[in-house]
């Protein structure tokens, strides 16, 4: 992108660079220049032909600092303006100066994601994942994590984001799927990164993770797994879907001294699963042993096997999982 911006600097005669260019080198949809144009006045100084946009130096200038605002969470409108006043001398324009065609004010911009009183990170992370900007949700990813520490940015920015990607998509027939895969392979590859940062304990007892079998929702488990590997201890991942067969080889294989069961839906959780987890034995006769066994996940919710562990949300399950290893 640099070298683009260079030669427009160096070379007037170039002419400027088209919407669809500007948006391969910004990793911003054609339709996202289009749309800040026309409400907020993020557009090129000139057009050829009086129609066709052209984009100079100093546009493209102007759009990097309006995406590194919004990548930071300032609403749209709001970093239009402060891009605009950092690049002219003259007064911002009042907010309700940018409509669409419509009318509508620039807060209902096509593609918003329902967050409502989200912290700003949220905002940020959701317009990323919209633009499918991945450097962007990487970077906003590991700052929040960085920030606020695993457990606070998964509760009040990753699970908000991802809550308000759902909701869109369920809303918007087959639209924005695209967004929520994208969106959940970043926070997977975050996850992974601070789950790298320590090694195990020696002598803490393992934690086996797993979906029960037809379940394929693991981000939940994921974060779970990222924050007992921040703790240093032992965690075995075993994932989306996991056959019954191959839980209770895994079982016996590694003597956990716990096990969690995720379930999304109550159509995969299964009381049946968790008792015969819970009556797999391993060890010397005389002195065998038996895994903790905890539910987690919405799939349980009025079906608890009798006196289940029920984690309500990734902290207990952490501090649950860490006494059990510890012992």
């Amino acid at each position: 992108m640099d070298d683009a911006v260079s030669t427009l600097t160096r070379d007037p005669a170039v002419g400027g660079l088209t919407t669809g260019a500007v948006a391969r080198l910004l990793g911003v949809a054609p339709t996202t220049l289009r749309s800040w144009d026309r409400r907020y006045g993020i557009g090129p100084a000139s057009r050829e032909g009086g129609r066709h946009r052209r984009w100079t130096a100093a546009d493209i200038r102007l759009l990097e600092c309006m995406c590194g605002l919004t990548n930071a969470g300032m609403p749209p409108a709001e970093a239009a303006r402060a891009a605009l006043a950092a690049a002219s001398p003259e007064p911002p324009a009042r907010p309700d100066e940018y409509e669409d065609r419509a009318g509508k004010p620039a807060s209902h911009a096509p593609g918003a994601l329902p967050l409502g009183r989200a912290r700003r990170e949220c905002r940020g992370l959701a317009r990323a994942a919209v633009r499918l900007d991945a450097h962007a949700m990487d970077e906003l990813l590991a700052a929040a994590i960085e920030r606020y520490g695993l457990l606070a940015a998964w509760e009040s920015v990753i699970m908000p984001t991802l809550h308000a990607v759902g909701r869109k998509w369920e809303t918007a027939g087959e639209r924005y799927i695209e967004v929520e895969h994208l969106l959940s392979w970043h926070v997977s590859s975050a996850l992974r990164r601070a789950a790298s940062q320590r090694a195990a304990v020696a002598g803490s007892g393992v934690s086996l993770l797993a979906c029960t079998p037809g379940e394929s929702h693991t981000l939940a488990l994921e974060a779970l797994a990222a924050g007992l590997g921040q703790q240093g201890l032992p965690v075995r991942m075993f994932g989306a879907a996991l056959p019954v067969e191959a839980m209770e080889e895994a079982v016996r294989r590694t003597g956990p001294a716990a096990v969690v069961l995720w379930a999304q839906s109550r159509s995969t959780a299964s009381r049946a699963l968790v008792a015969r987890v819970e009556s797999i034995e391993w060890g010397v006769r005389g002195a065998r042993r038996r895994p903790v066994v905890l539910v987690a996940g919405p799939g349980w919710a009025g079906q608890l096997p009798p006196g289940a562990r029920h984690p309500s949300g990734l902290a207990e399950a952490l501090d649950a999982l860490a006494a059990i290893s510890r012992r």
